[in-house]
């Protein structure tokens, strides 16, 4: 008596394979969805990231290169600071710029104009540059009085970002 073997799968083997494959796939999309939620969400970490450091730069710089003597702090409110000054920092190219850096609403804007502005309400013929910088629950800037150099702690409480502390000793002299 012979036997006769057969070279093909029986239908048991199929559909064990079949369910195996699928619960492989099953595994493999969830994967894939988590590491697309992963990327999606180190994208909105980098933006942020990216952002807080270059408020921090523009900031840095303002008072950094700031011309001597020409910063006037105005407080406002108990949170809130309006800044004047002149510097050799621009972000909108400009030789010198008058920068203001104001707080309306708990959104902070810096303003650059070739115009000195002193008030808190800007004349209606200034021309200036506005960069709306964020929502601050506090932004306040506090000069260090017992020393020779003009010297600036800067609180900005962002209330979506990074909190930033700065402290920057002003680089011009004349």
């Amino acid at each position: 008596m012979m036997h006769r073997y057969s070279k093909a799968f029986t239908l048991i083997e199929v559909l064990i394979s079949v369910s195996i494959l699928s619960i492989i796939m099953v595994f493999l999309y969830r994967s894939y969805a988590s590491f697309n939620i992963s990327n999606e969400l180190m994208k909105v970490e980098q933006d942020n990231t990216q952002k807080v450091q270059k408020i921090k730069k523009i900031v840095y710089l303002d008072f950094l290169l700031a011309m001597h003597k020409s910063i006037n702090i105005v407080n406002r409110e108990p949170n809130e600071d309006f800044i004047f000054l002149q510097s050799s920092s621009s972000t909108h190219k400009r030789y010198n710029p008058y920068i203001v850096y104001k707080v309306k609403e708990e959104k902070l804007y810096r303003l650059e104009s070739l115009q000195p502005m002193n008030s808190y309400d800007l004349p209606v013929d200034a021309e200036y540059d506005v960069d709306y910088l964020g929502e601050v629950r506090n932004f306040r800037v506090y000069k260090e009085s017992n020393t020779d150099d003009e010297s600036y702690l800067i609180d900005l409480d962002f209330k979506e970002m990074e909190d930033l502390l700065l402290k920057v000793k002003v680089l011009n002299e004349y």
